[in-house]
């Protein structure tokens, strides 16, 4: 999608979620098409803001993980920055403010607010080609009160209303409920987002986005020229994989050339949607990645342009999972992560709010017709004041006393370090 793009601005629209009570978990019934949210005012430079801010954040979170790892990444940026939005809307002070640092978000209430929705609209518009669907909750522990201004901003200008859930008293229902709205939203390829024991029962507030994309090729690759072809990983590893290849004389790639870089774009049917493909002529990814930035990145698709252009691209399926803490924490948003320190003021009226998780998972499948893929982002809002039942499990070195309760006396004393020594 080009940062130029003439915006066309949508209204609002009411919100409808719709929930049955059954003897087990509640069921969420998906709506026919997207709720729209309050784009009102918005700007096509408030919205490129918006854009390069998740851009931006996409780079940043993308360097992250590859130093935890050496294999594939798979993210959605885009729906972490629209969860994270939600939950910044709450946020003030310093925990604000490094928030608005790891995700560039607009600091004008308005330029924001407008801008993601528009940008949500925008992207939740569908055609006959191809589908793109996104969607945003809030999951309230039933007897916790947030404030009515803060939900309303959620509303109006996420789409997202909130629905009632017993985290303290029916976590594991309530985990359920969270993921069967995640999978019905996600065509079933977002399974178990919040894995068993991954609730915790002091959570009072959850924030969900899920998306879901299927695409089409405008050049489709023939199934029956896709071959098993050597797919080098490094200098001592080969693999073989499905190679599709596109060799048709009349097909046209927009593309561009440096002296040690190829970029490819593979357009989707209906024309809004595209696969950015950077390939190093030598080889050497981690150079790449290391050197990637946002203007890098923009300076390449403005020089693309239409050529014949034989494609080989390899058929691959894959499903991550990820949990961001520590990942964020690093990036700057440190203070949102602590108990006592946090500030979500702005959600409750209290500083007793904290970040306990933000949990995501995503799916891609390419193949000769095109691409499918989905992910999913929960951020758990956890309270600091007692409302819940206390926990304490002995699960690393204690101390332990026996005593005489009447006296004080201590009769016994020791520590364990190891159980089974």
């Amino acid at each position: 999608m080009s940062l130029q793009k003439s915006w066309e601005i949508k209204g609002a629209a009411a919100v409808i979620l719709c929930f049955v009570a059954l003897a087990g978990p509640i069921i969420y019934i998906a709506p026919e098409s997207p709720t729209l949210a309050d784009s009102t005012g918005a700007t096509t430079e408030g919205i490129n803001s918006v854009v390069d801010a998740n851009n931006q954040f996409a780079l940043d979170l993308f360097s992250s993980i590859k130093n935890d790892t050496s294999g594939n990444i798979f993210f959605s940026s885009y729906s972490i920055f629209e969860a994270l939005a939600m939950v910044y809307e709450g946020a003030r002070g310093q925990t604000a403010a490094e928030m608005q640092s790891v995700f560039h978000f607009p600091t004008d209430n308005a330029t924001r607010r407008s801008s993601l929705a528009a940008l949500y609209n925008e992207l939740n518009e569908n055609d006959a080609n191809s589908i793109l669907r996104i969607a945003n909750a809030l999951w309230v522990q039933k007897d916790y009160t947030l404030l009515d201004e803060y939900l309303a901003i959620i509303e109006k200008y996420y789409a997202g209303n909130a629905a009632n859930v017993d985290f303290r008293g029916a976590t594991e229902q309530a985990r359920q409920t969270i993921n069967a709205w995640v999978e019905s939203k996600t065509d079933n390829k977002i399974t178990d987002l919040i894995p068993q024991g991954g609730l915790d029962p002091s959570t009072v507030l959850l924030l969900t986005n899920a998306i879901y994309f299927y695409g089409t090729w405008v050049t489709q690759f023939n199934e029956g020229e896709t071959r098993n072809e050597t797919f080098t990983v490094s200098e001592n590893q080969t693999v073989e994989v499905p190679m599709m290849s596109c060799t048709d004389t009349n097909a046209k790639f927009n593309y561009a050339e440096e002296a040690n870089l190829q970029i490819l774009e593979m357009p989707y049917q209906g024309g809004n949607l595209s696969m950015l493909v950077l390939l190093p002529k030598d080889g050497n990814l981690t150079s790449l990645e290391d050197s990637l930035t946002l203007e890098k990145l923009n300076q390449w698709r403005s020089e693309l342009s239409p050529q014949r252009v034989d494609v080989y691209f390899p058929r691959f399926s894959l499903t991550t999972g990820y949990n961001l803490n520590e990942n964020l924490k690093e990036m700057g948003m440190p203070s949102a992560f602590i108990p006592g320190t946090a500030d979500f003021s702005g959600m409750d009226g209290t500083r007793n709010l904290y970040i306990g998780s933000v949990l995501h998972k995503a799916f891609i499948n390419v193949n000769e017709k095109g691409t499918e893929a989905a992910a999913a982002t929960a951020v758990s809002v956890v309270c600091l004041v007692a409302t819940q039942t206390t926990v304490f499990r002995a699960d690393h070195p204690f101390m332990f006393m026996i005593q005489d309760r009447t006296t004080g006396t201590i009769l016994f004393m020791g520590s364990i370090v190891n159980p089974t020594q």
